[in-house]
């Protein structure tokens, strides 16, 4: 099986799916990941702190993605938290660009209710660019949620997260907090959503929802069985 996660930004990735990735991955899955904000230039005024700070957090994504065993890590350059200045086909056509590279089964994406509106944008993005088509190769496309997000819309963006879909993590739950220790500086101290001990106890919520140790939780968008 190929899977693509299509994420926003550096983090989203793990965040969203790290420890399904990582799932995947161990089971024999070849599992990529696309990012298409550069994930840092809405922080500054400042142009050339900006580009140091993109490219910190591109060789952060590169140690997270490996450490959950993905193949590949691509990366665009959308402006931060600016995908809305963008025309939506343009990030439809680079979003079709990795599809037909990767040839991807299964794709993970973010929720369209999250308060972020990259995320909001690039869940649009990844609908238009895998749509059923005759000759469609994606089968599964699969929402996640992104904790300080998709919780903190409160349904004022669209529909709330409503997982329909559970993989069990409790073997590699492990691998996503260690690859989130990659992001030092999107990391945040408890109660933050994205401190290690919020991202635990989110995944034994969504265990207990599901009845194992531990789970990531999905929305399915579409499958064909």
């Amino acid at each position: 099986m190929r899977c693509l996660t299509v994420a926003a930004h550096p983090d989203d990735e793990i965040l969203g799916c790290g420890a399904t990735m990582a799932r995947l991955a161990a089971e024999g899955a070849e599992v990529h990941v696309v990012i298409l904000g550069e994930g840092a230039t809405s922080r500054g005024d400042a142009p050339e702190p900006g580009r140091s700070e993109t490219e910190r957090l591109r060789e952060q994504a590169r140690r997270a993605c490996a450490i959950v065993g993905a193949k590949s890590v691509e990366f665009e350059a959308l402006p931060d938290n600016r995908f809305d200045e963008l025309p939506l086909l343009e990030i439809v056509k680079r979003v079709e660009t990795h599809v037909a590279r990767v040839r991807p089964e299964r794709v993970f994406t973010h929720h369209p209710g999250d308060l972020n509106v990259d995320h909001q944008l690039t869940c649009r993005a990844v609908v238009t660019a895998t749509r059923t088509l005759p000759g469609q190769v994606v089968r599964e496309l699969l929402s996640f949620e992104v904790p300080s997000s998709s919780e903190w819309a409160f349904g004022t963006t669209g529909p709330a997260f409503a997982p329909n879909c559970f993989v069990d993590v409790g073997g590699s739950l492990e691998r996503k907090l260690e690859a989130m220790t990659c992001y030092e500086s999107e990391m945040r101290p408890f109660p933050h959503p994205r401190s290690a001990r919020a991202l635990a106890a989110i995944a034994t919520r969504w265990g207990s929802t599901a009845g194992c140790e531990a789970a990531e939780a999905f929305q399915i968008v579409r499958t064909l069985r």
